[in-house]
């Protein structure tokens, strides 16, 4: 079941920003090392669900969700914390969110929902289709005129180059077209594309017990 209370009270349980925007923001917060002081104090099992739980939140997924990409992880070649990373990341809603056309995963997600993207030319409005390397998404025409993007096309461009909340993943595996608005998958994000946030070692031995 998805978590649809305060987010900020899930980003002081963890101790970091798991949406990525000011407004979510701990470092004003004077309770922002709740999360932290609590992580020190507790076992190697609850330390490896404390960083499930923050990864599986900064994706905005249930846990059936999550558990799903881990067993999909394990089938595929290669090494399996790669494989889950890439799987996540190469969400259709990640990758909005990821190329600054949304503020956050949530919004992005709505976007998909309400079906603002084509991917190659075709209407796709499942938030979890999984982008492959050469897919281009753009926004439909239609949209363009809408008064929700009309105000936020300039806030993208800034998006793109400043974070408010002062961090974000790189994203040097997505090429964004601000003057066609448009995002192309260039590659499959490595090792120095994902979240150095995310310990996804933590999130494997969570799940290999």
């Amino acid at each position: 079941m998805r978590y649809t209370g305060p987010k900020l009270k899930l980003c002081r349980r963890e101790g970091i920003n798991l949406f990525w925007t000011e407004k979510y923001d701990l470092s004003k917060n004077h309770r922002k090392l709740l999360g932290w002081s609590r992580m020190a104090k507790i076992s190697d099992f609850g330390l490896q669900l404390r960083k499930k739980q923050s990864a599986k939140r900064m994706f905005g997924l249930t846990e059936k969700q999550f558990v799903s990409y881990y067993k999909k992880a394990m089938k595929m070649e290669w090494i399996l914390w790669e494989n889950m990373l890439r799987l996540l990341e190469m969400r259709f809603d990640n990758i909005v969110f990821r190329s600054n056309f949304a503020r956050t995963i949530m919004q992005a997600r709505q976007f998909v929902w309400h079906a603002h993207f084509n991917v190659n030319w075709k209407k796709v409005n499942i938030s979890s289709y999984a982008v492959k390397v050469g897919d281009k998404i753009e926004l439909r025409e239609k949209m363009k005129d809408s008064p929700l993007y009309k105000t936020l096309i300039e806030e993208f461009k800034e998006f793109a180059t400043k974070n408010k909340a002062g961090s974000i993943t790189n994203t040097k595996w997505l090429e964004v077209n601000w003057d066609k608005l448009t995002i192309t998958v260039s590659r499959v994000p490595e090792k120095e594309d994902f979240d150095q946030v995310i310990d996804i070692q933590k999130i494997i031995e969570f799940y290999s017990k």
